[in-house]
């Protein structure tokens, strides 16, 4: 199984200076077979990237998208728009869903929309830390995988990824305290479990399963070493080149 190393840039680069990014980390970067690196730039930078890069190396997300294919949305972006330019989209990250509101009937529209036009989504799900404080993790990791599930069959659940971002360990969040190893063990132990209520255990195994939380290249080899975790998703550490370069190095070593 592949070794995921998501970057998200969130609201950071113009596209001059994600163009420069991309070009050092092209050159930096050595072809892992078993390592997917992807990026996830602006939207105004996705297009110029796309002429841009080498898909031998790096793949291309989307951070946000409508859910429509088309229509009077004026300042929307639809997901049929980014087909043939994004791999992956994100779906149900906690800054959408706390600070825009995005409700479990949007994001599960949005993940049924990016299966519609072949489009991996990265289904973000993980608890506030008041819900973790009274004890409401699981409940809330059963609740959002249900809500972005809702309309994946069996056959397409294994084309998405779920990404377990708890928001107490957001450091853009404020309140970021770093998540412990077995914390997130657990949390994916839950997550594989409510997988498996609803698609099966042999489905469940397949999932791929990202871990993002104040990632960094000192905590990227612990958490990639805990079992049924597939991956990292990124966010500041994403924005600083080398730091970035040096956790897909560690991602390799551990796959090793």
């Amino acid at each position: 199984m592949k070794t995921y190393i998501v970057g998200n840039w969130k609201m950071n680069f113009t596209v001059g200076e994600s163009s420069i990014y991309l070009h050092k980390i092209l050159r930096k970067l050595k072809n892992y077979r078993d390592i997917e690196v992807i990026i996830a730039p602006s939207l105004t930078s996705l297009q110029p990237l796309g002429l841009q890069i080498d898909r031998k190396k790096i793949r291309l997300a989307a951070q946000n998208f409508y859910h429509r294919d088309f229509g009077a949305y004026t300042g929307e972006t639809s997901i049929s728009q980014l087909r043939g330019l994004v791999d992956y989209a994100i779906v149900g990250h906690s800054e959408r869903r706390h600070i825009f509101k995005e409700t479990d009937k949007d994001i599960r529209q949005k993940v049924a929309a990016a299966l519609r036009s072949k489009i991996t989504p990265i289904l973000c799900i993980g608890e506030t830390a008041n819900e973790r404080t009274y004890g409401e993790t699981n409940d809330v990791i059963r609740d959002q995988l249900l809500g972005g599930l809702a309309d994946v069959s069996l056959e397409e659940v294994e084309q998405v990824i779920i990404a377990y971002e708890p928001v107490w360990a957001i450091s853009s969040t404020g309140e970021a305290r770093l998540a412990m190893p077995d914390e997130v063990s657990a949390a994916v132990q839950q997550i594989r479990a409510e997988l498996t209520s609803l698609y099966g255990a042999k489905i469940a195994e397949k999932v791929i399963i990202l871990y993002g939380g104040s990632t960094n290249p000192a905590n990227a080899g612990a958490y990639l070493t805990i079992p049924g975790v597939n991956g990292l998703m990124i966010g500041n550490s994403s924005l600083i080149l080398d730091q970035f370069v040096d956790i897909i190095e560690i991602a390799k070593r551990v796959q090793s």
